[in-house]
């Protein structure tokens, strides 16, 4: 019972963090267009998560400076209060004439929901054994999947409704509400938090990550195992696009179909890694994640595309990278050094990250060749 109250906080902050992030990924785009900004303008707007991928830099000062389940609950609360702050002030202001602004505001939003996803990650981390780790991951891959349903499918519907100086204050309200579980979140023996030296944060504390003995073989398996399906899944809306799918059928697809499908099979995933050893998830997962890439191969060369065999694809692709996402998740918490949690979590998503931008980037070659 004390593990479901536990993993309903986790995925209470997960989609706290992931619904404003698609909301304004999804909606600057349209209102930049709309507003005749120059696709070259429009692109550059990729940046915005830059944030997500720095927060390496700055995740050693979380894990210095957190002694106490205390001290990494008060990163999460200042955090996300900014966060929340950050879009209430976005709401005073028009895009159409004050776009830099509006920009820069979603960058310190962004910079704040990176911090809270750093202390956490942590808490994650020291919250559940080895066991247990699956499923807190299982809450992670669920919130950014229903987060990315609900904030670049309902919000974009409501802010098409109520506009944006009218639907941002309740988005901000949402952030702060959601933080209500973490207040009631305890340390019921007092040991989740190891006692660590004090000392100042150092590049030696990235570094180290990397020279624990046998860490490149997580590193190669971190850039290579889901790279295939990232790399489909970014060519995903292009194809549908030029088989004559509007945005609305798109957004079916892929913001309702596929997002569903994926919180679905990261459930599922959870518990299977549960049950099976770390090896045999990798292994076992591995095959859909092939099958996936294999369907749209085909498909694109040999199949009729309509929408049952599009349907049928992208239910694959989204169960798959569902499924890869929490084995991923789960053996980077296995590979964190002691007192360095966030740090070490975070290095490695940001090598998921970085993998799936180069693989999309050659993704995009490969199917120019098509």
């Amino acid at each position: 019972m004390q593990n479901k109250g536990k993993l309903f906080t986790f995925f209470c902050l997960y989609i706290a963090q992931t619904i404003p992030m698609s909301f304004f990924s999804t909606v600057l785009p349209v209102i930049m267009r709309q507003q005749h900004f120059s696709l070259e303008t429009i692109g550059m707007l990729q940046f915005l998560k830059l944030p997500w991928v720095l927060k390496f830099l700055w995740s050693p000062a979380v894990d210095r400076t957190s002694h106490s389940l205390g001290d990494y609950k008060r990163w999460i609360f200042s955090s996300e209060i900014i966060y929340a702050v950050a879009i209430l002030a976005i709401s005073f202001f028009d895009f159409h004439f004050s776009p830099y602004w509006v920009i820069a505001l979603v960058v310190f939003s962004f910079v704040a929901s990176a911090t809270q996803d750093i202390a956490t990650d942590a808490l994650a981390v020291l919250s559940f054994d080895r066991k247990n780790k699956s499923l807190v991951n299982s809450m992670q891959s669920m919130g950014s999947f229903a987060g990315a349903m609900v904030g670049s499918g309902l919000l974009l519907l409501l802010y098409h409704q109520l506009g944006w100086s009218s639907l941002l204050p309740f988005l901000a309200l949402f952030v702060v509400i959601a933080l209500v579980p973490l207040l009631f979140f305890k340390d019921a023996n007092g040991s989740l938090v190891q006692q660590k030296e004090v000392s100042k944060a150092s590049v030696n504390d990235l570094l180290g990550f990397f020279k624990q003995k046998g860490i490149w073989k997580q590193v190669v398996f971190l850039a290579l195992y889901y790279a295939g399906a990232v790399g489909t899944l970014s060519m995903l809306k292009p194809m549908l696009v030029d088989h004559g799918y509007s945005i609305k059928e798109i957004g079916v697809m892929l913001g309702i179909v596929g997002t569903s499908v994926g919180c679905v099979a990261s459930l599922g995933g959870g518990f299977m890694i549960r049950k099976l050893s770390r090896y045999r998830a990798r292994v076992i997962f591995a095959v859909p994640v092939l099958l996936s890439a294999v369907y749209f191969y085909v498909l694109v060369t040999q199949l009729p595309i309509n929408t049952a065999t599009l349907h049928l694809g992208i239910t694959l692709l989204w169960g798959s990278y569902g499924m890869a996402t929490i084995v991923v998740y789960t053996t980077a918490m296995d590979c964190v050094r002691k007192g360095y949690e966030g740090t070490d979590f975070t290095i490695q998503t940001v090598i998921t990250h970085l993998s799936g931008m180069f693989m999309a980037a050659g993704a995009g070659q490969l199917a120019a060749s098509f």
